[in-house]
């Protein structure tokens, strides 16, 4: 039987980017001594994310995909597969971006395509979703309110992603928020999402986020590993920490779509005004 280690992190980050580049080498370093080969973090963890949602807010450092960072991020990653977030430029523009390296390189990015509140005052929205294949399996990402919409994750399942790593910079309620994160309506929600996307398209799922404050934000952290039945298998809770689990991948894929398969047994003819036409079905038939 063939495993995968894997892991999600909450934890903060901020402008100072080589500190967070020191953070980033130090759990790189925690994951690698724990047998983990699939790391992912949070949402914009290289020079951190907008101080609030409000619009005009100072953004975080804008860097190149193929730029000295992002080399030196693969270059940490040396055996493991890593996932970390990043504002990109890009021909002029910036993006709310994560990118997956290796010490190959760069083996995919995602530009997030939804946008909430004011997010579109300093970023450009992405075009897509696709899924694309690394040394631990074919892999999928998008970026905290992205998995709010349904289609989003089923694009990368029916482009065959086994795995799909959401990373975020979700806060909490900051209209009526709670005094215990683990109470806060933004919380729940936060799991719910993370619970339903890997139920309803069978697919493992990694949730890295943001923890503590920056500016407006308090973060939900809530950092988890997610099994294709939509059962939590390792988590952080509202606190900062490193959710580790271990799975067969294949066969949890397997023994999930045995009886009931949701990709297979879809019926797009039904629902015709969802647009874009029927993808092929790329996701692997057990």
């Amino acid at each position: 039987m063939t495993t995968l280690r894997m892991a999600a992190v909450a934890a903060p980050f901020d402008r100072d980017l080589e500190a967070d580049i020191a953070r980033i080498s130090r759990l790189i370093d925690q994951a690698r001594a724990d047998g983990v080969t699939l790391l992912a973090l949070p949402e914009a963890c290289l020079g951190g994310y907008l101080a609030n949602l409000d619009g005009g807010a100072e953004g975080p450092p804008a860097l190149a995909v193929d730029g000295p960072e992002i080399r030196g991020l693969a270059a940490l990653a040396g055996d493991l597969v890593v996932t970390a977030g990043y504002c990109e430029e890009a021909d002029g523009l910036l993006y709310n971006s994560v990118v997956c390296v290796s010490g190959d390189g760069v083996l995919g990015n995602h530009r997030k395509v939804h946008q909430p509140l004011s997010e579109d005052a300093t970023y450009r929205a992405g075009k897509g979703f696709a899924a694309f294949d690394t040394p631990v399996g074919r892999l999928g990402m998008m970026i905290c309110y992205d998995k709010a919409f349904p289609e989003s994750a089923r694009s990368l399942a029916l482009d065959g992603a086994e795995i799909v790593v959401c990373v975020s910079a979700w806060p909490g309620s900051r209209t009526h928020p709670a005094a215990d994160l683990a109470q806060d309506r933004w919380t729940r929600r936060f799991d719910l999402f993370d619970r339903a996307r890997a139920l309803e398209n069978q697919i493992v799922w990694l949730s890295a986020n943001q923890s503590g404050v920056f500016g407006d934000l308090r973060f939900v952290a809530s950092a988890k590993v997610v099994d294709p039945g939509g059962e939590i298998i390792a988590g952080t809770g509202v606190a900062e920490g490193m959710a580790v689990a271990e799975l067969d991948v294949p066969r949890a894929l397997e023994a999930a779509r045995r009886s009931m398969g949701h990709l297979g047994d879809r019926r797009p003819d039904a629902y015709p005004g969802l647009g874009g036409g029927e993808p092929e079905l790329a996701v692997t038939r057990y």
